[in-house]
């Protein structure tokens, strides 16, 4: 899967101005970014007399908007983990920024201003790194609040260029873990698959997407 990384901080900390600046950046470096906004508040994507909305009632385990300009999926269910949402958004993507999620695991990025009081990453597991307006004694990384562009070299040299070869195997579901030989012998072995086939138009193998259902 692609790298997630969890933007968290307390309310009205400027978490969703720091990302509406750091996407840019990461664009503009070449590199496809999604993100995941975490609300406490019930959102609905439809409305009760529409079709989707009766899709989804008549037992759908999951319905899609399509229009011009936009294509939304609806989920229902409970709540998922943020694997399982990253599971629906798929594998390409180079990075997954996610806002809030502070309870997930996985790595963080405080977003911190001295009058919300005290930071979070002192007592938080997984902060990586933090956003801030004062300094902070914690060993993780400090940036200043408008530092966009060191967060986004941070999140590159860190997360994006370490995984942007990789392999993402589920087994029933769940996500089996890979790292070192496995990764390597799988990834050698699909290539060397998908290149005897010969299939026209193949060209160099950037991506081989496979599915299994028994």
């Amino acid at each position: 899967m692609p790298p997630v990384i969890l933007f968290v901080g307390t309310g009205k900390v400027g978490k969703t101005t720091f990302i509406e600046k750091l996407i840019p950046e990461l664009v503009k470096r070449g590199y496809r970014v999604a993100t995941i906004k975490h609300t406490v508040h019930k959102t609905s994507f439809d409305q009760p007399e529409k079709d989707t909305a009766r899709h989804v009632k008549a037992g759908s385990a999951a319905t899609a908007i399509a229009s011009p300009g936009e294509f939304v999926m609806i989920v229902p269910g409970g709540d998922m983990a943020v694997d399982e949402m990253v599971r629906h958004i798929g594998d390409d993507f180079d990075v997954i920024i996610a806002e809030g999620f502070k309870h997930e695991k996985g790595p963080k990025i405080e977003v911190h201003r001295r009058e919300k009081g005290e930071a979070l990453a002192g007592t938080l597991e997984g902060v990586v790194g933090v956003i801030t307006d004062e300094q902070l004694n914690l060993s993780v990384k400090q940036f200043p609040l408008d530092d966009f562009k060191g967060v986004a070299e941070f999140i590159e040299e860190n997360y994006i260029k370490p995984h942007r070869e990789r392999v993402t195997l589920f087994v029933n579901n769940e996500i089996v873990q890979l790292s070192g030989f496995p990764e390597k012998m799988i990834s050698n072995l699909l290539i060397a698959m998908t290149t005897s086939l010969k299939v026209e138009g193949n060209g160099e193998i950037k991506s081989i997407d496979i599915s299994l259902r028994r």
